[in-house]
């Protein structure tokens, strides 16, 4: 594995510990530590006697002001050592774009002051269009070192179920996760005191809208999750190469391991450190399947042949 992959690797770890971080934040009721200024902090660059809502909040912003120095240095090296138009190009500058919208959806939600106790259904919009953004960044930054490892292009011209499969996967994921974010921010603002009562809210037509929208999660992530691991069984199948079948079968293990994540974080009312495991499984299922997908469109259908990461590398 060349320096590039490994540099790559590493600063998508970092950007999950981020995410992580501000789901924290979210959880904690935080966002609102530096009142509705950004990029200052209550006006000021340092403030002075912090409180904890503060440090929280400024250790997310500072946290975030790396990972986009990291991604900058990551352009950068690529434009040096990959040739122009190729897919880690390509993977690098996408996840460039999207670093510098995130930023923006981050700072549009403390500006229009969609943090700590706002219930609007505008905050669910916003934090929806965060996740989907969050999402794709991931997806950007895990095809970077993917690519500059060795690692052939999907072909997409090629028609055939597996990529329709595949597609239908990748957006039922993202609509998970967005439905996921709108779920969590129901149970922070509306906790609930027990699993019946919760569900009584839940079904209760006088509760907050954030309330009722709460049953589609975990209905639409049982539809998907069965759909992502028929896909998997169906692409392995068709399409046998070694990484294919490793993705597939680390895939359809995740499905299940969030699948029961999701049924205890529930059971347990959503405490914030299940919040965060759920939300660091999904990460890890999206990465996994968007790696598996571009595996699976590279591969070959006639001997099910696949580059492997580290067959050829990008120099440096």
């Amino acid at each position: 594995m060349t320096r590039f992959a490994r540099f790559g690797w590493a600063v998508l770890g970092y950007n999950l510990l981020v995410i992580l971080w501000g789901a924290y934040v979210r959880a904690s009721g935080s966002g609102a530590g530096c009142g509705a200024h950004w990029p200052l902090c209550n006006g000021v660059v340092i403030p002075r006697e912090p409180a904890i809502e503060t440090l929280i909040e400024l250790t997310h912003r500072a946290t975030s002001g790396v990972a986009l120095l990291l991604v900058v240095a990551q352009l950068v090296w690529a434009r040096r050592i990959t040739p122009r138009g190729s897919a880690t190009w390509l993977a690098t500058h996408a996840a460039m774009a999207l670093m510098l919208t995130e930023a923006l959806v981050g700072a549009g939600l403390v500006l229009f002051e969609m943090v700590a106790d706002n219930a609007s259904l505008a905050r669910a919009w916003w934090l929806a269009a965060h996740l989907l953004n969050t999402f794709l960044l991931i997806a950007a930054l895990a095809l970077v070192p993917w690519f500059a490892s060795g690692a052939r292009a999907p072909r997409l011209g090629e028609p055939s179920g597996e990529r329709g499969l595949l597609i239908a996967s990748l957006f039922g994921m993202l609509a998970v996760g967005m439905s996921g974010a709108v779920t969590a921010l129901g149970d922070t603002l509306f906790p609930a005191t027990s699993l019946a009562a919760g569900l009584a809210q839940d079904l209760d037509p006088a509760s907050h809208l954030l309330v009722r929208l709460r049953v589609i999660h975990p209905t639409l992530a049982i539809v998907v999750g069965t759909l992502i691991a028929l896909t998997a069984g169906v692409a392995m199948v068709r399409r046998p190469a070694p990484m294919t079948r490793q993705l597939g079968t680390v895939t359809i293990g995740l499905v299940v391991t969030q699948l029961v994540a999701g049924l205890v974080n529930l059971v347990l009312l959503a405490p914030t450190w299940m919040q965060l495991v759920h939300l660091l499984l999904a990460d890890l299922l999206w990465i996994v399947l968007v790696l598996f997908a571009a595996a699976t469109l590279a591969a070959d259908r006639r001997d099910g042949s696949a580059s492997t990461p580290g067959a050829g590398r990008a120099t440096g």
